[in-house]
C-alpha cells in the first residue's frame, strides 16, 4: 500500500467515524440511560444528552482511522499473493481484514466507550473526572472492561451479516459518507 492510499484511508475513515459518532451521540446517551441500573430519570433523563461527548470525540477519529487502515492494509497483504489472492477467496479476505481491523480499533474504542458511558450515566461528572475515577478505582484495566465482549460483538456485526455506516460491507466497498472506495 502506498503512503498516499494509507493517508486517504486514515483520513476518510477517521472523518466518517467522527461524523457518525457525533451525529448519533444523543441517541447513544438516551440508550445508555435507559439501560442504567439507576433508571432513566436518575441517570439524567433527556437533559445533558451530550454528556461524555469529549471522550467520544477524542476517540472517534483514531478509532475509525485504525479500523480502516488495518482493514485496507490486511486486505492488500492477504490479496497480494498466495491462496487468498483468488477471486473466490475474496469473502474470506474481507472477513479476516474486518476482524483484525476491529481487534485493533477496539484497543482505542473500548477505553473511550467506558469513560463515555459512565459519564452519560452520571451527567454531573465530566469525562476527565470519570477517567480519573476509573483509573483510581480500577486501574488501567478498568478502561478495558468489556474489551472481549466488544470485540466479539463487532466480529459478529461485520462477519455475521450486520454492519454500520463507514465500515466494510463484505462486498469490497466501504461507504464513507458519499465517498466510495471500491475494490473489484
Amino acid at each position: 500500500m502506498e503512503r498516499r492510499e494509507f493517508v486517504a484511508y486514515m483520513v476518510a475513515g477517521g472523518c466518517a467515524g467522527m461524523c457518525v459518532d457525533l451525529t448519533l451521540f444523543p441517541l447513544d446517551t438516551i440508550k445508555t440511560r435507559l439501560q442504567s441500573p439507576q433508571g432513566f430519570q436518575k441517570a439524567g433523563g433527556f437533559r445533558g444528552v451530550y454528556a461524555g461527548v469529549p471522550s467520544a470525540a477524542v476517540g472517534s477519529f483514531p478509532n475509525a482511522a485504525a479500523f480502516f487502515v488495518t482493514y485496507e492494509c490486511t486486505k492488500s497483504l492477504l490479496g497480494a499473493g498466495g491462496g487468498l489472492a483468488a477471486p473466490q477467496a475474496a469473502p474470506v479476505t474481507h472477513m479476516m481484514a474486518a476482524s483484525l481491523g476491529e481487534v485493533v480499533a477496539c484497543l482505542i474504542r473500548v477505553p473511550t466507550e467506558v469513560v463515555k458511558q459512565r459519564t452519560q450515566a452520571s451527567p454531573s461528572s465530566s469525562s476527565y473526572n470519570m477517567l480519573l475515577a476509573t483509573l483510581r478505582e480500577e486501574g488501567f484495566r478498568g478502561l478495558y472492561r468489556g474489551y472481549s465482549s466488544t470485540v466479539l460483538r463487532e466480529q459478529m456485526k461485520h462477519n455475521g451479516g450486520g454492519g454500520d455506516l463507514g465500515r466494510g460491507n463484505g462486498e469490497g466497498c466501504s461507504a464513507v459518507i458519499g465517498f466510495d472506495v471500491c475494490q473489484e
